[in-house]
C-alpha cells in the first residue's frame, strides 16, 4: 500500500474534506456538533494555512489546519501563537500514524516562523490526549465551551500549549515530552473540539 502524502490544501480539496469529514463524524461524533455548513467551517476562521493527507486514488483521507490567534488561553503574552484545528483522519487510513505526521506538518511550519502552537480538546478525547502527549504538548488549563453538546450539556474543554522549537534544537528526550505533554485539540466553533485521529 503506497501511504497517503501530505500537501497543502486547496480549494478544490474542500469537497473531499467534506466527505471525509463526514465518515469522521459518523464514527467519533467529531465535530460534536455537525456544523449547518461544513464547507465554511473547513474555510473560517481564515487558516493560516491547511494542509490534506491524500491516498493513492487523491482522495482526502486527513486534514489539518493552523489559524493565528492573538491572545491564546493560557499562552504566554507577547508571542506570535496559532491554533491547530480540523485535525483529523478518516478511519480506514487510521493506523499509519496520519495524525502524528499531519501535527508534525503543523509543527514546522510554526517552528520556521518562531510561532509557538496551542489547541483544544472536548473532555473524553482519550486517543486525541494521547497523540498530544506523546507528541509534547501541555495542558495549561481547562473551561466550559461557549457552546454545548448536542443533548443540551456543557462541554468542558482542555488548552494545550507547543512552544516552538528554535531552528537546529533537537526533539525534547521522551520523559521530557510525557511531562510536558498531557493533552488534546479542538476546534472553538460550536462543537469542533476535538480530534479525530487515532
Amino acid at each position: 500500500m503506497i501511504p497517503p502524502r501530505i500537501r497543502r490544501r486547496r480549494a478544490t480539496d474542500l469537497d473531499g474534506c467534506v466527505a471525509a469529514l463526514a465518515e469522521v463524524h459518523q464514527v467519533d461524533r467529531y465535530p460534536l456538533n455537525w456544523p449547518a455548513d461544513p464547507h465554511r467551517w473547513l474555510r473560517e476562521p481564515h487558516p493560516a494555512r491547511a494542509w490534506v493527507a491524500v491516498d493513492a486514488d487523491a482522495a482526502v483521507v486527513g486534514h489539518v489546519a493552523v489559524h493565528r490567534v492573538p491572545d491564546p488561553v493560557g499562552g504566554p503574552p507577547g508571542r506570535q501563537t496559532a491554533e491547530v484545528a480540523r485535525l483529523f483522519v478518516v478511519p480506514k487510513a487510521r493506523g499509519l500514524a496520519l495524525g502524528s505526521a499531519l501535527l508534525n506538518r503543523a509543527r514546522q511550519w510554526a517552528d520556521k516562523r518562531g510561532t509557538d502552537l496551542v489547541l483544544e480538546l472536548a473532555a473524553g478525547g482519550t486517543a486525541a490526549a494521547a497523540l498530544y502527549e506523546r507528541a509534547g504538548w501541555r495542558c495549561v488549563g481547562t473551561s466550559t465551551a461557549p457552546w454545548v453538546a448536542p443533548d443540551g450539556s456543557p462541554v468542558s474543554l482542555r488548552h494545550y500549549t507547543l512552544r516552538h522549537r528554535a531552528p537546529g534544537s533537537d526533539v525534547a528526550p521522551a520523559s521530557t515530552a510525557r511531562r510536558r505533554a498531557s493533552r488534546p485539540a479542538a476546534s472553538r466553533n460550536s462543537g469542533g473540539s476535538s480530534t479525530s485521529t487515532s
